[in-house]
């Protein structure tokens, strides 16, 4: 591939990156994996594809997280140029291309790239990589740096450049450079024109449980046109830009803005507009055209140059992927944007000259927002992610230098999924049906929807379908079939938009021309994307219902599906409020299911069996038919004899051995056991609770037939039970090693207390009357001589006199003045004066009897 240079220093004038080029020239001399970091519009995006065309022979390809960006910065690289787009410079995103055979600098999202290392690993013909905005960390470019890193293991001549206007640069050069050295950083700095803030809270929520609230989105819009009327007034060719969270309310806020006049042309810029409206807001406009209002998404934080604008009122929210894990859900939802966010949006005034920033919260609020936002990979589904990663080879990331770890938690629920689909193996690897899975440019459900649903209800509808669920489209009343009826008849820009990737993806579906299906198919195409997610009405009220989910999470709905008996649910995210009905979750959207089609897309999930549990004493079964946690139909029948020893068994896992009566036998028994076990070790077995649960069947088995048969809890003794566990020939020493009972000098025989088995600080403890302990010179021990018996001496009318483990010393001591102050109070009572030598009287021998 031969063409002429690229000429950097015409590309370059008035850009100020120019002055880094040499420094960027120098820094790849030395390494081929280098860092940029340089303010927005400085013209970074614009020279180093250029410079790095200039020095190989090789495609180089530039990564942006938008399409929109990609497309902007291709044509204006190849306007500067001086060439036709698609020549020497072009672009490929989802969906389009202008790119041929001959172009050097390929602008792509990172979503293109990565599906195009699937199929070529090596990126044959390519010399240089550009990861664009890499601050933002989007999940893709996340992996791009991950797999390119791997790349470059194999090819030392493919050249690696991250760029960001605001980069953790160190730690993005440890991640891209070598285990010897972190990659070289290009820090590009310029002073910034002056930027004034001003504060304009509103005086409504900004959010309820519902999103944003009408009454915010009209304090927006006035705030702008206020503010617009005053910058036009001074300075006619200014311009000025709205920060919305998502599309809905960008529209919302454009039409006030459009209803309140005032000469404006009021234009809005996000993903869902044609390629042709969203490249005309970032042309800018011609001196003779009306200023202009550009409400948008965060598509216009940092990865593209708007021109003209001096003015910029942000709304500081933002709408983020984010994962529920608790009912392993993952949805959109709208937050306060970070304060590094609101930063990058206000720079946007100030990029070309001084400006002025408008914030709609007070600074108490902005000061206690996040203070940068969380990469994607802590916080998305990880579904399309972790099949990507099996397809490259790495499963789970396994080997590769990311980053951040993809999080262990979510990245196990999208291995489950993925097994569910069959496109992973037991050892993560993609199968053919993964790989197939992953050449489909979407959520791997929706892909696995996509191509089994064309041939069930026809490839248009199924396409209609995935189109609908993968855009970001609020569908009213939760309602896809309706919908998919509205877009089909509208003529916005959403609708063109639906209908350009309804034609795309048909394209990818077997043709299926004998299969018809009316949009009562759409429940079945939901459903074989999110099986988890088929749910059934459990309770009805006048303003909604209540569904449960075969996942087990429960969603409130409200509006016509609500009389629906089965949904197939695309979206259910957590909320609060009335349309939550107390389930800590709403149904967004969702789709009719017949019970036909429930069973034929959820094949996997029904199950028909016996359930037997333990309750109030008694084992109690019923087979039952489900869809994952939705009960289909329940009937009584006996339990066979090992269901209802499991039965048995998971209520004494859940409710512990405390659910028995332990006579004192049992209990002084396992005391014994636990001291020998605890002084002696081996074989003398383990009776702590876990121990004993561990192996229940063994130790307990005919107490678990006896339950299973009817046999009630309070009848069960454990005492038996607990002496299967006695180890042989050991078990002979046990009355000798942890007697019972102590024999003391009189004859008598005292019950030992041993100590319990959770305190195993306690000591065995003999309570006797201390006249009984005479002619003992030392203390008797237990367990082979290595527990003493602590003693607690009583007196002849049994009061506590003192507590020993040491009789020889307590004899030598404490006792003579025990013996002064007792003689006088109990003078028919022994008290000599060498008690280790006095052997106990009959008299005393037989009051101790008695």
């Amino acid at each position: 591939m031969t063409s002429a240079a690229f000429d950097l220093a015409a590309l370059g004038a008035g850009l100020s990156f120019a002055a880094a080029l040499g420094a960027l020239s120098s820094a790849l001399d030395e390494s081929t994996a280098v860092v940029v970091s340089a303010p927005p519009g400085t013209g970074k995006t614009t020279l180093v594809p250029p410079l790095l065309a200039n020095r190989s022979a090789g495609r180089v390809i530039v990564t942006q997280p938008r399409r929109v960006a990609a497309r902007s910065a291709a044509r204006r690289l190849a306007q500067l140029d001086g060439t036709a787009l698609g020549g020497r410079v072009g672009f490929t995103v989802r969906g389009e291309r202008q790119a041929g055979r001959d172009t050097r600098v390929e602008f792509v999202t990172a979503g293109v790239l990565l599906r195009r290392m699937l199929d070529d690993p090596g990126l044959d013909g390519v010399d240089a990589v550009i990861i664009d905005e890499v601050h933002e960390r989007a999940l893709e470019t996340d992996l791009l740096i991950g797999l390119l890193s791997e790349v470059r293991e194999l090819r030392d001549d493919l050249a690696l450049v991250a760029m960001s206007a605001t980069l953790d640069a160190d730690r993005i050069a440890a991640v891209i450079g070598t285990d010897a050295a972190p990659a070289p950083v290009v820090d590009h700095d310029v002073p910034a024109f002056p930027l004034t803030e001003r504060w304009a809270p509103s005086p409504a929520p900004r959010l309820d449980d519902r999103g944003v609230t009408w009454a915010f989105l009209d304090h927006v819009a006035r705030t702008t046109a206020s503010a617009a009327r005053d910058l036009t007034r001074d300075d006619p060719t200014a311009d000025v830009l709205v920060f919305a969270p998502g599309a809905r309310e960008v529209s919302e806020v454009a039409r006030r803005l459009r209803d309140a006049g005032g000469g404006f042309d009021v234009r809005e810029l996000h993903g869902q507009l044609r390629a042709s409206e969203q490249d005309a807001v970032i042309r800018g406009r011609r001196p003779e055209e009306p200023p202009r209002v550009i409400v948008t998404t965060s598509l216009a934080e940092s990865s593209l140059t708007v021109p003209g604008v001096r003015l910029v009122v942000d709304s500081c929210l933002s709408r983020h992927p984010q994962r529920d894990a608790a009912r392993g859900m993952t949805g959109l939802v709208t937050a306060a944007a970070s304060r590094a966010t609101c930063v990058q949006r206000a720079g946007r005034a100030n990029r070309q000259g001084p400006g002025t920033v408008i914030r709609c919260v007070d600074e108490r609020t902005y000061a206690a927002a996040p203070s940068r936002p969380a990469p994607e990979i802590a916080t998305s589904d990880l579904a399309d992610a972790a099949l990507l990663l099996s397809c490259w080879g790495a499963p789970g990331g396994s080997g590769l230098r990311l980053i951040d770890p993809l999080p262990a938690d979510a990245l196990d629920d999208a291995l489950s999924v993925l097994r569910g689909l069959g496109a992973i193996d037991d050892d993560g690897r993609a199968t053919d049906d993964g790989r197939a899975l992953a050449g489909i440019p979407a959520d791997p459900r929706l892909a696995r929807a996509l191509r089994d649903g064309g041939p069930l209800v026809g490839g248009r509808l199924a396409a209609e379908v995935v189109a609908l669920l993968g855009g970001d489209v609020r569908i009213a009343d939760s309602d896809i079939a309706r919908a998919l009826i509205d877009l089909s008849g509208a003529r916005s820009p959403e609708a063109r938009r639906w209908s350009s990737d309804v034609d795309r993806l048909q394209r990818l579906v077997a043709p299926a021309p004998d299969v018809r299906s009316g949009l009562d198919g759409a429940g079945l195409v939901v459903a074989l994307a999110f099986p988890e997610r088929i749910a059934r009405r459990v309770e009805r009220t006048a303003e909604g219902a209540t569904y449960l989910l075969a996942s087990g999470t429960r969603a409130g709905l409200r509006g016509p599906l609500a009389s629906a008996e089965w949904l197939a649910v695309a979206d259910v995210t957590r909320a609060t409020g009335r349309a939550a009905a107390g389930s800590g979750a709403i149904v967004r959207s969702a789709a009719v299911l017949s019970e036909q089609q429930r069973d034929e897309a959820a094949s996997h999930l029904l199950t028909d069996r016996v359930e037997a549990e333990f309750v109030g004493g008694r084992v109690q079964a019923r087979r039952e038919r489900r869809v994952g946690a939705i009960v289909l139909s329940s009937s009584p029948v006996r339990a066979s004899a090992e269901a209802g020893r499991e039965a048995v068994r998971r209520a004494i896992g859940r409710d512990g051995l405390s659910m028995f009566t332990w006579s004192d036998a049992a209990d002084g028994l396992r005391r014994r056991l636990a001291l020998l076990h605890r002084e002696c070790g081996s074989p003398w077995p383990d009776v702590s609770d876990a121990a004993l649960l561990a192996t229940l069947d063994g130790w307990f088995a005919p107490e678990l037939d006896a339950l299973a048969s009817g046999t009630p809890t309070a009848r069960v003794n454990l005492a038996p039970a607990l002496r299967r566990l006695l180890p042989w020939p050991e078990a002979a020493r046990l009355d000798e090693l942890a007697p019972e009972r102590l024999e003391v000098p009189t004859g008598s025989r005292i019950r030992i207390a041993y100590p319990p088995i959770d305190d195993p600080g306690a000591r065995p403890v003999v309570a006797v009357k201390l006249q009984e302990c005479f002619g003992w010179a030392e203390t008797p021990r237990l367990a082979d001589g290595r527990v003493p018996v602590l003693f607690h001496l009583l007196s002849p009318a049994g009061r506590p006199l003192a507590v020993t483990d040491d009789l020889a010393s307590f004899w030598s001591g404490p006792y003579a003045q025990v013996r002064a102050e007792m003689r006088g109070r109990y003078p028919k009572h022994p008290w000599p004066e060498d008690p280790w030598d006095a052997a106990p009287t009959r008299h005393t021998k037989n009051r101790a009897a008695r």
